[in-house]
């Protein structure tokens, strides 16, 4: 059952800000520029129309539209979608499960998911749906926060997670159970080459797979071309 976010919808931001401390800014501007160019276009910047799927309040759509792409940005939670609507308003936002998306084979020239794949509940259903819509030779995207690999960091990061991150959460958005949810979801999640065996499964017909770890590791980027 996919958790419901319409509750934390007006204090997301805010939370995502105090803690990141600002950090998920970049990483989203670093998710932008792993889109590239397609191999087949001979423009040096070209613009896409992407697919941002599980596109929240719209923070990644919008950094999208400021590099002159097209956005069409799908989410479960209308909450979400309401203020993503307001913040980029030039994008075009509506209702949708990313493991049932409503587009034709090969729509999109890229796809990308920040902080929200994790949340599928049949990871590669919605991986399958992402690729599907994806045209060939375009540009998976993926944004994902996920637990540090050094052992000495690994006892910091378990005390903010599990005590300040809920704390956080019952102080500032009233709903200690959604900010219990993020961190138990970054535990159970596959990160880095548990991730990347995954995506390289035969059937989902990808290439060149990389991984870029930001902050320690906290926050990972993956990114695919589709065969």
């Amino acid at each position: 059952m996919a958790f419901d976010f319409d509750p934390v919808a007006p204090t997301y931001d805010r939370l995502n800000r105090i803690m990141t401390a600002g950090l998920d800014r970049r990483w989203r501007r670093r998710a932008v520029q792993a889109l590239g160019t397609q191999a087949s276009s001979l423009r040096p910047h070209p613009a896409f129309h992407v697919l941002d799927v599980a596109c929240g309040t719209g923070d990644l759509s919008l950094d999208l539209l400021r590099r002159g792409h097209r956005v069409t940005g799908v989410d479960l939670s209308e909450q979400m979608l309401a203020l993503a609507r307001r913040k980029a308003a030039a994008a075009r936002f509506q209702l949708a499960d990313a493991e049932a998306l409503p587009f034709p084979d090969a729509s999109f020239d890229a796809v990308t998911c920040a902080f929200g794949i994790r949340n599928f509940v049949h990871l590669e259903k919605g991986l399958g749906e992402m690729l599907r819509v994806l045209k060939p030779g375009g540009r998976l995207v993926i944004l994902e926060l996920a637990t540090p690999d050094s052992p000495l960091l690994r006892p910091f990061y378990d005390l903010y997670a599990r005590r300040v991150i809920p704390l956080l959460g019952r102080l500032l958005a009233r709903n200690r159970q959604a900010y219990t949810y993020l961190p138990a979801s970054i535990e159970s999640f596959p990160k880095g080459q548990a991730f990347l065996d995954i995506l390289q499964n035969s059937k989902f017909k990808v290439q060149n797979c990389r991984e870029q770890r930001f902050t320690f590791g906290v926050c990972r980027l993956y990114a695919a071309t589709k065969e």
